[in-house]
């Protein structure tokens, strides 16, 4: 590993410019994109390696069976995040790895990784955060059709309680789920993701109202395995509705599009039923749902996660809903994933919004981070200046709303490493830390000096 020189000592910033008193600071990853060992200690295949397994499912035909070794390297890795001095991480947990089926027999070889990775993360000082889905379903599981099937659902909380009872005090804070909405769609109605179906849109809404089922459940599942004290959440990309103007009416508009832009994950999660305009639009090709499961669902929460990225910029407008969302031209600024445009100021509306709505009082950032095609140089740095604005922008808008009062308890960078990067493989990098994927050299970037001093000064220069 190279990178992280020692900073010289620095003045104390003054309090509008530092977090509060024991904000987390972290990183975030998912088992799929780093882990690699995908057929080792008896781990069953996830839908993810049937997909990457196909050449044109994915840029250059790459796939997740080495990544970034992490599951052979995790000590190295906990190693950076120690140096970087966060005291938080985000990991997720691989299901095929635990229950190479989905479900029946757990894996007694499938825990072994994931006992010396805890032990090594809390001999560190490193807090632990568990997701228990980041969208790699045991392929075994679509034998019933996968998410298209309330079976699904079960089996999931059964794995949930399963790990939650496994983790028991070593784990305190636990997330269902990460980007619901993320992996419905691009996984079952466009096909851009594993398992890769093109679903009618009335299927499609159901396998929604099924994962949403399966979140519910396990936020129950955990609660009875996991001792007192035990905390469960979820990870949300939460469209962040900005006020394209900040005056009272737009910032009114923005807050009602929060409710109803999210209302297929979030707001239904938070108040236990499907708004009427979300019902409306839908027609003849809404979920399907009895008053039990949208009790499941709305389980009360802990915390919530939110994984803030780009901006939805929106005005008021005299139509039935009060707002309507503005559209970005081709010259928006976005960063090397086409999908990420720049907007720090979703960073600041959406944990407001969260709070402000729904009154939700423990928040955190579980994921933020920007993608770029790094290149080292001659003396094998990573000069990611871009990725450093980038932070520092986000960071700031934040801190705005932190010092307003919004109750964000921390911050998790997306990410440690470079990784698989889903269908774009390789080439979208979106760590702090360049991977050399060839020889699995690591090498701290300028982003990631620049995030150990925001992390030393827990504030902004």
């Amino acid at each position: 590993m190279a990178g992280l020189a020692s900073a010289p000592a620095s003045p104390a910033l003054p309090a509008s410019r530092r977090f509060p008193a024991g904000f987390l600071w972290g990183t975030s990853t998912s088992a799929y994109q780093i882990e690699g060992a995908y057929q080792e200690d008896g781990r069953g295949p996830s839908i993810w390696d049937t997909f990457s397994h196909v050449k044109t499912n994915s840029a250059r035909g790459e796939n997740g069976d080495v990544a970034d070794d992490h599951f052979h390297r995790y000590r190295e890795d906990v190693g950076i995040m120690r140096e970087l001095g966060t005291n938080a991480y985000q990991l997720s947990v691989s299901w095929s790895r635990i229950f190479p089926s989905g479900r029946g027999a757990p894996n007694p070889h499938g825990w072994d990784f994931y006992d010396r990775l805890l032990d090594s993360l809390l001999e560190a000082g490193i807090q632990p955060f568990c997701c228990l889905y980041h969208w790699d379903l045991p392929e075994a599981l679509m034998s019933v059709g996968g998410w298209q099937s309330r079976e699904t659902a079960k089996a999931f909380a059964d794995y949930a309680g399963f790990v939650a009872k496994h983790m028991s005090g070593r784990v305190k804070n636990y997330i269902t789920m990460s980007e619901i909405s993320q992996f419905v769609d691009a996984g079952y109605r466009y096909g851009n993701d594993a398992p890769g179906l093109k679903l009618p849109l009335a299927q499609v809404m159901q396998v929604g109202h099924n994962v949403l089922l399966g979140h519910g459940l396990a936020v129950q599942a955990v609660r009875a395995n996991a001792p007192a004290g035990t905390r469960v959440g979820i990870a949300d990309n939460a469209l962040s509705t900005c006020p394209v103007i900040e005056t009272p009416e737009h910032i009114a508009a923005a807050r009602k599009a929060y409710r109803e832009e999210n209302a297929r994950s979030l707001t239904v999660i938070l108040e236990g039923r499907y708004t009427d305009f979300y019902l409306k639009d839908l027609g003849a090709d809404a979920p399907k749902f009895t008053a039990e499961e949208m009790k499941i669902i709305s389980s009360p929460l802990d915390f919530v996660g939110l994984n803030v990225y780009d901006p939805t910029w929106v005005r008021a407008a005299e139509n039935e809903r009060g707002y309507e969302i503005v559209s970005m031209s081709a010259t928006y600024p976005h960063m090397a994933a086409l999908w990420l445009s720049f907007g720090p100021d979703g960073m600041y509306w959406s944990p407001k919004h969260l709070h402000d709505i729904w009154g939700v009082k423990d928040i955190y950032i579980t994921e933020n981070g920007a993608s770029s095609v790094d290149v080292p140089t001659d003396r094998g740095e990573i000069l990611d200046v871009e990725r450093v604005m980038f932070l520092r922008s986000y960071l700031g808008q934040l801190l705005r709303g932190v010092n307003e009062g919004v109750p964000v308890k921390g911050y998790f960078l997306w990410s440690l490493l470079d990784n698989f990067e889903w269908g774009d493989g390789y080439e979208m990098r979106f760590g702090i830390t360049y991977v050399d994927f060839k020889t699995q050299k690591r090498t701290v970037k300028l982003s990631g000096e620049f995030y150990k001093d925001v992390i030393k000064r827990n504030g902004l220069v």
